[in-house]
């Protein structure tokens, strides 16, 4: 039985895909994404109920295993997946009805965002680092035909600019695994790549090979997750990628790929002492935060607008994972989970609002709780839940993070860290409100024949990120106990 629980969250998806390469996208199937998706959220509390009695275990000859970080990440990816796959179908009709697809462009996006979740759930169970960075490259091939799939002349470009810098960053994560790989193979407490084996034998690693190693891991994986230098990619490619897509590369393949920093922090912090990976992700988080805050002040696209925002939020993870204390740990993991809810649901509502105003320009976006309430609603709240104002769960996260870093002797950076959130927050707050407020426009701008919006999914999303923020009692053990393998406390 926990072989299948463990294997469902990859297997499933890649069954879903199966099914729409025979039998396409059409009304009988159009469901079926959602469907998979809420398997692999059942499927991932399966794995946390059984991690919290039993503790972590393995399949396929031990390539795979569980423990409470990897079913935590788990349901981050259920728990936003099942958002996305949830709005696809009114959007792929959308699109369909307007001509901007056809039932082929459908199946294989439904397609894609299958092997896509198939490879997310991969890179999180994988018990190896070398299977790690296999599924997190999957990732990227798969997504750039999403990135890429209205076949314009910015998104093909976009597509492309995401493939070579993301492929440059995990080159980059290549080398540094074959690198730590040579340590571990000339230490005699370490064997070969497996996670949990260098981590039991971090102490015997060659000090100048795993510094290196260290380095090229936390800058690759962190191109991945969009920090700063190698983040580039990020803004194009959100901004070009159909509304569901958006939503799951923000809300979950980010964070999968800081799942990875977490890991290779894990070893780094054993093996080199918490100084190095400490000063690396200090100067990324800045760095992130300060591009985004930057850039956000004249920001004229929302998507754009939205996709700077995610690099803020990595920035705010990379941060927590500097200070590195079981109270930052754990408020970094509550944090990937509420970012992805409410980032999910400003991609699918601004998915919406480009079907209905036909421009991504916030300046031609006005009066939008006039013509469509719900909608603005659903954005004007999502808003308030991304800058961490209370109900809402980043409210908790980001206070556990300011709290850690000013007891750990980190409160320079924290301090400069929350300058520069309000700094973000006031140009997400001051954006928004142009949008949502006003008299509405006429042409550009006006949203005429309004789709029906998605509601359910979006104010689920906001729901359940608002009932973490009030309490996070159902997952406390599970943060608790993934905090403390990331940070080997007792």
């Amino acid at each position: 039985m926990t072989t299948v629980l463990l294997l469902s969250p990859v297997l499933v998806p890649v069954l879903g895909a199966l099914v729409f390469l025979l039998a396409g996208w059409r009304p009988a199937t159009a469901w079926l994404s959602a469907a998979s998706a809420a398997l692999v959220l059942a499927a991932a509390i399966g794995d946390a109920v059984e991690v919290a009695t039993t503790g972590s275990y393995t399949a396929l000859a031990g390539l795979l295993r569980v423990d409470a970080l990897s079913a935590f990440m788990l349901i981050v990816i259920g728990a936003v997946g099942l958002l996305a796959t949830a709005a696809t179908p009114a959007h792929l009709a959308t699109e369909i009805r307007a001509g901007r697809a056809s039932p082929r462009t459908a199946t294989r996006h439904s397609l894609l965002v299958q092997a896509f979740l198939a490879a997310m759930a991969l890179a999180v169970l994988a018990a190896d680092l070398g299977v790690l960075w296999i599924a997190i490259e999957a990732t990227t091939i798969v997504t750039a035909f999403l990135v890429g799939q209205r076949r314009s002349r910015t998104a093909v470009e976009a597509a492309w600019k995401y493939v070579v810098i993301c492929s440059t960053g995990i080159a980059l994560a290549l080398l540094g695994t074959l690198l730590l790989n040579y340590a571990a193979l000339h230490s005699p407490g370490a064997s070969g790549l497996d996670l949990a084996g260098l981590v039991a034998g971090a102490h015997t690693l060659d000090p100048g090979v795993t510094r290196i190693a260290v380095a090229l891991l936390v800058i690759g994986f962190g191109t991945k997750a969009g920090l700063a230098p190698l983040h580039a990619w990020l803004p194009d490619a959100h901004s070009q990628a159909p509304a569901p897509v958006s939503a799951l590369m923000s809300g979950v393949l980010l964070s999968v790929a800081f799942y990875a920093i977490l890991r290779v922090k894990t070893i780094s912090d054993l093996a080199l002492g918490t100084g190095f990976a400490r000063a690396l992700l200090v100067v990324m988080a800045l760095a992130s935060l300060l591009l985004a805050a930057s850039l956000l002040l004249a920001q004229r696209d929302y998507k754009r607008m939205l996709a700077y925002s995610s690099i803020e939020h990595m920035g705010l993870l990379a941060l927590g994972a500097a200070v590195g204390s079981p109270l930052a740990v754990a408020a970094v993991l509550l944090h990937i989970l509420g970012h992805g809810l409410a980032k999910a649901v400003l991609f699918l509502g601004a998915g919406r609002v480009l079907q209905t105003t036909g421009t991504s320009r916030i300046g031609e976006v006005r009066g939008l709780a006039v013509r469509q309430p719900l909608l603005a609603g659903c954005l004007g709240f999502g808003v308030l839940a991304l800058i961490g104002l209370p109900p809402f769960s980043l409210f908790a996260s980001e206070l556990g993070i300011a709290r850690a870093g000013f007891a750990s002797g980190l409160g320079w950076a924290t301090a400069v860290a929350l300058l520069l959130v309000l700094v973000i927050a006031a140009a997400l707050v001051t954006h928004t409100s142009r949008m949502l407020l006003g008299a509405p426009p006429e042409g550009p701008g006006a949203a005429t024949a309004p789709p029906r919006v998605p509601a359910t999914a979006l104010l689920a999303g906001l729901v359940v990120c608002a009932a973490l923020g009030v309490t996070a009692a159902p997952l406390n053990d599970l943060l608790h106990t993934a905090a403390t393998i990331v940070t080997g406390a007792p």
